[in-house]
């Protein structure tokens, strides 16, 4: 089977070494091909044409903004309103092998967050032929992972793209100090969103909200942050919104998520799952990610779930 290996050399965990070993060790199972990526928006037109050569798999060595991106580039742009793409043909399926700070997707797949490990994970899987399909979220025209956002989250994913554009090393201690920075900039700010469920139902006076594809939402280094535990690759989305930022809440929130089989909830906190579509509307310009990467400011967003979006090789439901 012909592969292709995707490496973003410049993703946070990965060394030469490293590229070197999986590179070597991937060699002996499929018929491989490398390309690095040297500019934003690479990894995209890379998975495209892998996708017109008729390449059997997409392997991709890097953080979670380039398996977006290789996502991105293989299904095309999301049909609007709709849970399907306008991609023709067959798509090859993705393989991870973590890079980058968080590597959530792949985390959330059952894969090994060690690169090494990974690769010798992913050769074991693809002796064996494992193979799933999983769901996925689409905004803004957009395809996501595992996590979308406006307000709080996408603030402190600005942040982080600034200081990594002035060489700052990704740490989860600097998204740490970061949050807490952005939250107290912010908290004085009236509320701004609202949230508007497809039963008809509306939710004002929401300061910011998360919505999740998968669980956990992310990870704080070796630990994982639930906010929405009954969401996963094969249900619709999670909302998790605040109507506060009061500071005691809001702490108690946050000790909620990182609670492994614990329920978040508080008369402040709006949460809802397995939802098909979910609609963000703003008073005011508003910041936008999704699964990390900065988009701008919006004011009108609408989320969807795309139920088998995608093939992954990973590890069978647990």
């Amino acid at each position: 089977m012909r592969a292709l290996l995707i490496v973003n050399p410049n993703a946070t965990s990965t060394t030469a070494g490293v590229r070197d070993l999986v590179v070597h060790a991937l060699s002996s199972r499929v018929k491989l091909s490398v390309a690095h990526t040297t500019h934003r928006g690479h990894a995209s037109e890379l998975a495209r044409q892998a996708r017109l050569g008729g390449v059997g798999m997409v392997i991709v060595h890097g953080g979670d903004g380039t398996v977006n991106e290789v996502v991105n580039g293989l299904l095309g742009v999301p049909a609007p309103t709709s849970m399907q793409s306008v991609t023709i043909g067959p798509i090859p399926p993705v393989a991870v092998v973590p890079g980058g700070s968080a590597n959530v997707f792949a985390r959330s797949l059952g894969i090994d967050n060690h690169p090494v490990e990974a690769t010798n994970q992913l050769i074991d899987l693809i002796r064996g032929h494992s193979r799933r399909r999983i769901g996925l979220g689409h905004c803004d025209k957009r395809w996501f992972l595992f996590n979308g956002g406006l307000g709080l989250d996408a603030d402190v994913c600005a942040a982080i793209d600034s200081s990594r554009s002035g060489g700052g090393l990704v740490s989860p201690t600097r998204y740490v100090r970061t949050t807490v920075r952005t939250f107290f900039r912010n908290k004085s700010r009236d509320p701004r969103l609202t949230v508007e469920f497809p039963d008809g139902r509306t939710v004002d006076g929401i300061h910011y909200a998360f919505v999740t594809n998968s669980n956990p939402w992310t990870f704080f280094d070796e630990r994982p942050v639930h906010t929405n535990p009954g969401t996963s690759f094969d249900t619709g989305l999670g909302v998790f919104a605040m109507t506060t930022t009061k500071v005691l809440p809001t702490l108690r929130v946050a000790r909620q998520l990182l609670v492994r089989n614990g329920q978040p909830h508080s008369k402040h906190l709006l949460r809802a799952d397995d939802v098909a579509s979910v609609r963000i509307r703003a008073t005011e310009p508003t910041a936008l990610q999704i699964d990390g990467d900065y988009l701008g400011l919006r004011t009108d967003v609408e989320f969807f779930s795309a139920p088998d979006a995608l093939e992954v090789v990973a590890p069978s439901r647990s």
